[in-house]
């Protein structure tokens, strides 16, 4: 029986030694050369900056650009700047309008003053022996001023002006006087018309209105004024004042049957 081998006590022991597994790019690169690939340049690394200056600092070509457009101030068009001036200047003129406007009527309190035909007195009418009539018209009117401080000038060049149908029949004129305030007057204007034509169709109209007691007349009143407010006096302005009046027969003896008058004013 043989003997058994025992392995001697001072031999080296064995030990595993780790070795790191050779990149994949070597492998590839031997595999490229084995068969004779062509291989691909590599790139250098592109320079790396600074977020801040990316975003902050221009790149060098545009460093001069960007200074010469930042250095340049907006321009305007002496057009524009003109028109900028002249709406502020209108602005401001109609909020001093609106303020005066206001105050003196907070301050004044103005009110329209009211006319009114009082009565019509009427001769001269012919109209079964000629087609020529010359008409004379008394005509009452009463201007009342209810303003408790503001005064009424009549100036000249007012007109008074009597018309059946589009026929002018008779003019005149108002007087020149003043008004105070609270003021009531009554006035007589006389009118005169020579030798007015009537149609024959018009002398029949006027025939049987007047024999119903129903004939018809328009009365149109223009009378330049100056209203005086303390010691100021305005420009001329014009009263207008238009008369649909109805009387009941053509003599002086006639009385008014009906009347309605619009009033209105031109400033300039």
């Amino acid at each position: 029986m043989a003997d058994r081998v025992h392995p001697r006590d001072d031999s080296p022991p064995q030990t595993t030694e780790f070795k790191p597994r050779p990149a994949a790019a070597p492998l590839q690169e031997e595999h490229d050369q084995a068969h004779n690939y062509p291989q691909s340049p590599t790139k250098p690394d592109a320079p790396q900056y600074p977020k801040d200056q990316v975003y902050r600092v221009p790149p060098p070509a545009n460093a001069k650009r960007y200074e010469r457009l930042s250095r340049r101030k907006p321009s305007r068009s002496p057009c524009c700047c003109c028109l900028c001036w002249l709406l502020a200047l209108l602005t401001a003129l109609f909020f001093l309008i609106g303020v005066a406007a206001a105050v003196f009527y907070f301050v004044f309190r103005p009110e329209s003053p009211d006319y009114s035909v009082e009565r019509l007195s009427i001769s001269g009418f012919n109209l079964t022996s000629s087609r020529w009539v010359s008409p004379e018209f008394d005509v009452t009117v009463r201007a009342n001023n209810p303003n408790d401080k503001i005064g009424i000038y009549y100036k000249k060049g007012s007109s008074v002006d009597v018309y059946y149908d589009s026929v002018k029949l008779a003019t005149g004129s108002l007087p020149s006087f003043y008004q105070g305030t609270n003021n009531v007057t009554v006035f007589v204007t006389p009118l005169k018309g020579s030798a007015v034509e009537l149609t024959s169709r018009d002398r029949t109209a006027m025939i049987g209105e007047a024999s119903k007691g129903r004939v018809p007349f328009k009365l149109a009143l223009r009378a330049p004024v100056k209203i005086k407010v303390g010691p100021v006096e305005t420009w001329e302005i014009t009263v207008k004042v238009d008369c649909d009046i109805t009387v009941d027969n053509l003599t002086a003896a006639a009385e008014i049957r009906s009347k309605k008058c619009d009033y209105g004013v031109d400033l300039w």
